[in-house]
């Protein structure tokens, strides 16, 4: 060896003893629960995830996300599936990881406000099954409807994580969120997260955002970001919000990401090389992760969205990722998926009249259902029933003023009068006439669990009782069959299906149906 090499040797040593510590940022995977929600309408079978769980327990992640936003839905709507037996199966296969759950504060994990007794049980079960962080946010950024569920999260011991739910409008600005982040962190909140449901987030808002929280109340104000990838520009926002000094950023393995999804774990990975910044994350663990869920993404593939690239027109509907998913799967089955844009460009416009709120779990698909009878039947023709609360205000406040013509409309429709008061405040105790609701309906157990579903889903939740006996039903379908499906749908004398069309949208086990003739 040369002097020459040998002082270069050194010399490299010696600047690498002298580095500082790169900086740890954590990351939540979010395989088990928002990926396949927004991808593939959330109809993944836990058997499906059971075999990867060793490998992400392993792989050196901050939290799991594997519970919560539509996954209780669909568990009894669709897959014979108990929610709290795949949650107890999650915790039993993932011991040293952190499970997270999304939670939609006062409407926990169902399509309207409940009473506050009912908020704290669901908190309390959901606890004693294994849950760990609770995502709690409000459908309209109305810290009112986060307080109850935060403080449950608190008194069973678990991390409190206050949600501030990204949108753009004309009057949503760096300070609001930055008032926002105050209010979550007086109710006590450990951490907060900036979510980001539809790909909104352009990278120098989430660097700007994170930097003025952090600058206003302190650096240790451990912050969390969650981005969609519709749009294409998320990743780089990930990047932007880690050098503002995001502690955890949101991704989901390769395989099940992109479109309506989310941004690939392994690229983050690979984007913090030679940064001051690293995941620390077991590349061996998530190329396993990454080749499970690649083998399993084919049976799905009737419920896959259309989006596989990246809609920039996503920055003018700013519906997120999973309501897409839902909208397409429901306009397919109804033989009219053209009809996907015009409600799509609808939709800003209700937004605009019910005062800007954010669009997501349930206020995106309220004001998506509107659009959708607003382009079949004519504007605000028809209101549905939980249009209508949400310009009364039963939803809570909005950032914006709301249509007074529609607002009057409304009134005469539900014969109910607006309000400004948190809305569970004017909810009855209810957990006791839940109870004996329950546990009359043939198949119910008696546990608070079952009475819990009841109550979110009363709808669905006396079929699922008595069906589930018969266990799980896997949706998905092997490659083969599909292959064969589409090969007999293609077949001569298989031609678009004719006559009048129906459209069929459910909130809260109410079902609304519109027909329209074919043009």
């Amino acid at each position: 060896m040369t002097a020459q090499v040998e002082q270069v040797q050194a010399d490299n040593e010696s600047a690498g003893a002298a580095s500082p510590a790169k900086r740890e940022v954590g990351v939540t995977e979010l395989a088990l629960r928002d990926a396949h929600q927004s991808l593939m309408a959330t109809r993944m079978a836990l058997e499906d995830m059971v075999d990867a769980c060793a490998d992400i327990d392993a792989a050196g992640y901050w939290s799991v996300e594997c519970w919560g936003g539509a996954t209780y839905d669909s568990c009894i709507r669709f897959l014979n599936e108990d929610p709290w037996v795949r949650l107890r199966t999650f915790r039993e296969l993932m011991p040293n990881s952190k499970l997270q759950m999304l939670l939609r504060g006062q409407n926990l994990l169902g399509y309207r406000h409940y009473e506050d007794t009912v908020v704290n049980k669901f908190v309390e079960k959901s606890a004693e099954n294994g849950m760990d962080v609770y995502r709690t946010f409000d459908a309209v950024n109305d810290v009112r409807n986060v307080r109850e569920a935060i403080k449950a999260v608190r008194r069973v011991g678990k991390h409190a994580q206050g949600t501030i739910c990204y949108t753009e409008s004309p009057l949503h600005t760096v300070q609001g969120y930055v008032d926002m982040a105050h209010e979550l962190m007086e109710l006590g909140c450990d951490s907060l997260c900036l979510k980001d449901m539809a790909a909104l987030l352009r990278p120098q808002p989430a660097y700007d955002i994170v930097k003025a929280i952090k600058d206003s109340l302190g650096q240790d104000v451990r912050i969390h970001v969650h981005c969609h990838a519709t749009t294409g520009v998320t990743l780089v926002s990930l990047m932007k919000a880690i050098e503002a000094g995001a502690d955890v950023v949101d991704t989901a393995i390769s395989s099940i990401s992109m479109g309506p999804g989310h941004n690939p774990t392994e690229s983050l990975v690979e984007m913090l090389h030679g940064t001051p910044y690293t995941t620390n994350l077991d590349d061996a663990r998530l190329l396993k992760i990454k080749d499970h869920f690649a083998g399993i993404r084919p049976k799905y593939t009737e419920f896959m969205s259309a989006i596989t690239g990246v809609e920039t027109e996503i920055f003018k509907s700013q519906i997120p990722g999973g309501m897409i998913s839902n909208m397409e799967s429901q306009l397919r089955q109804q033989g009219a998926g053209d009809r996907l844009r015009e409600v799509l460009e609808e939709v800003p416009r209700v937004r605009e009249v019910a005062g800007f709120p954010p669009l997501v779990t349930p206020s995106s698909q309220i004001v998506g259902t509107q659009a959708v009878f607003n382009t079949l039947m004519g504007p605000y023709k028809v209101l549905t029933a939980e249009f209508a609360d949400l310009m009364l205000g039963y939803y809570g406040a909005t950032i914006g003023p709301r249509d007074a013509e529609i607002i009057a409309a409304a009134q005469a429709q539900t014969k109910k009068e607006p309000i400004d008061v948190r809305p569970a405040d004017l909810l009855e105790p209810e957990w006791q006439k839940l109870c004996d609701e329950a546990n009359a309906l043939e198949g119910s157990d008696g546990t608070d669990e079952d009475v819990l579903t009841y109550a979110m889903f009363p709808g669905v939740a006396p079929k699922f009782f008595l069906e589930r006996p018969e266990g799980p039903k896997n949706v998905g379908k092997d490659p083969a069959e599909v292959a064969a499906e589409k090969l007999a749908a293609s077949a001569p004398g298989t031609g678009p299906v004719k006559g009048p069309i129906n459209y069929s949208v459910t909130l809260d086990g109410r079902a609304h149906s519109v027909t329209v003739e074919r043009a």
